[in-house]
Parts: C-alpha cells; structure tokens; sequence
C-alpha cells in the first residue's frame, strides 16, 4: 500500500489578496476599471479624438488606483465597512413630545418590597 501525501490549505480563513489589496477593494477597484473602459468606450464613440481618450483613461486610471490603495492603507480590510456604520449612527436623539415614549414596556421587571 503506497503512503499518500496530502497538502494541507492553511489560508482557508484568510480573505482574498491580490498585489497588497485586501478583501473588497479588489472590488472596488475592479468596478472602477470597467466604469474607465465604459467611459473610454463613450467619449472615442463621441468622435473625441484618440490621444485625449487615452490621456483622460490614464489620468482616471492612476486617480482611482491611488485612491483605492490610499483606502486600502486607511481602513484596512474592515475599517471601511465599519466606518460606513459609524456614519449612519445618529450623534443625537431628539424628541419634543413625550407621545413616543409612553408605549414602551421597560425590559427591567420591577421588584416589589414587602
């Protein structure tokens, strides 16, 4: 009976990398490279001439591989999505009427003295 060798995955847990980006901003920067394309596409259809199509697709190119590393360097590979619901988290909870309140059942149970 011949022994087998079996490998081991040992990154089953680790989120996807590709050149330094992490997780969704692969994604993200995916996104942005066929929003370019489609644009590129559209202005050279418009009958701007070539040179300007490929200049404006470069710039945009290099901006938005820029900032999709700035973020990744920021945020990290969860820090967007959690500073994204840091956002929507109100700073204030303001009310002028007692109206909303008087329904509420407490989730205390109150105890009585004998």
């Amino acid at each position: 009976m011949a022994n087998s060798i079996y490998q081991i995955n040992k990154g089953i847990n680790k989120s996807i990398e590709f050149k330094g980006l992490r997780a969704q901003y692969i994604w993200y920067l995916a996104i942005g490279i066929l929003v370019l394309l489609i644009l590129f596409g559209t202005i050279y259809a418009i009958g701007v001439p070539t040179f300007i199509c490929i200049g404006l697709a470069l710039i945009g190119g290099t901006v938005l591989v820029m900032k999709v590393y700035a973020m990744s360097a920021k945020y990290g590979e969860h820090g967007l999505t959690k500073e994204i619901a840091k956002r929507s988290i109100p700073k204030v909870v303001r009310s002028d009427s007692r109206a909303v309140f008087v329904g509420l059942k407490s989730g205390w149970k109150r105890i009585k003295k004998k």
